[in-house]
């Protein structure tokens, strides 16, 4: 918009134009002015409208922090739920569709163990360790997030279309495709980095030495998440994806719940965090973004792993919130993972 002056400008310009953009070139430039464009954006919001479903622009105030740091962020997301997208606390737990016995035990252990920290807990709505998740989170009154390869009018599998609707009600349902968009082998791994991207630890309880579990730990990995992966038989299929991911230093061993609740700083007390700056809160600034800018009114410069100490705020996170204080203004970045204020 910025290039053509304001967003009709966009649709109205030549195509010349439009290849020039950085960033656009020919597809985008004639997806742009293809003659349906318009029509079908209108019949997308009257349908989100219809089904109450929420459309998160990248600049929106509700979009999410965590995403808006990564390098292929969606520009759009639809959500149909309650959860803030944006909670202190995020944890993935993801796994393979033909999850056993015990991989079911250990994804409800650890979901009654984190119950305490109120966490977002994200899966994939698949069969197996997903749908575990997604029901253990339910039962413990945790507010938990299905992230899809489809469009939200379009459960897959349509199996878990109850859990589904009651994901709805305590927690929500999220994709970056619109309604109507059928699941598609190509839309898994796109899926797979949002669940990454939003989570700040990412649990693999069961998976064989390909699929989507792995994916998703390789995007979690890029990410800078915390990773981990629940040991299990060497003879188990099931078992030889998390197996490698702790041989290959892929993924920290999971041995029980405190594993990630102290590398995630959550056995942390309040008190023991950077004091709240008001005079930033009074700028709309949020609580956590105040107590960095506190920080940095101690010393001009910080390294982010200090910072992450400081504040007992996770680095994934933390890493979001910087950034959006870069483009405020208030920080910049320096070599070597420092930033100063401005």
């Amino acid at each position: 918009m910025s290039y053509c002056g304001s967003a009709s400008e966009v649709f109205r310009s030549p195509l010349s134009k439009l290849r020039k953009t950085p960033g656009v070139g020919e597809v985008i430039a004639r997806a742009i002015l293809h003659p349906d464009v318009l029509r079908e954006a209108e019949q997308t919001q009257q349908r989100c409208e219809k089904l109450g479903i929420q459309q998160l622009f990248y600049t929106d105030k509700a979009y999410p922090a965590r995403l808006k740091a990564l390098y292929d962020s969606p520009a759009m997301l639809y959500f149909q739920g309650s959860a803030n997208l944006n909670a202190p606390r995020t944890i993935g737990i993801v796994g393979t569709r033909q999850a056993t016995d015990y991989g079911r035990r250990i994804t409800e252990e650890l979901i009654q163990a984190v119950q305490p920290y109120q966490p977002l807990v994200i899966s994939g709505l698949a069969y197996g360790i997903d749908i575990a998740a997604h029901r253990a989170s339910l039962v413990n009154g945790l507010p938990t997030v299905g992230v899809m390869a489809s469009g939200i009018d379009i459960v897959y599998p349509y199996v878990h279309k109850k859990t589904a609707q009651e994901m709805v009600l305590l927690g929500g349902l999220l994709t970056e495709n619109r309604p109507g968009v059928k699941p598609d082998a190509r839309l898994f791994p796109a899926r797979n980095r949002i669940i990454a991207g939003l989570s700040d630890a990412i649990i693999i309880v069961e998976a064989a030495t390909k699929g989507g579990a792995l994916i998703t730990a390789e995007y979690a990995n890029n990410y800078h998440r915390e990773v981990f992966a629940v040991p299990g038989h060497l003879n188990q299929t099931f078992s030889q994806g998390c197996n490698k991911l702790i041989r290959e230093n892929k993924a920290q061993i999971y041995t029980k719940p405190e594993d990630v609740i102290e590398a995630l700083n959550w056995d942390q007390p309040v008190s023991k965090t950077a004091p709240i700056d008001k005079t930033a809160l009074a700028l709309e600034f949020t609580e956590e973004e105040s107590q960095i800018l506190a920080l940095f009114r101690q010393k001009p410069d910080w390294h982010i792993d200090e910072l992450s100490w400081r504040t007992q705020i996770h680095i994934g996170k933390l890493a979001s919130l910087l950034l959006n204080l870069e483009f405020r203004g208030m920080v910049r970045t320096l070599p070597g993972k420092k930033y100063q204020l401005n």
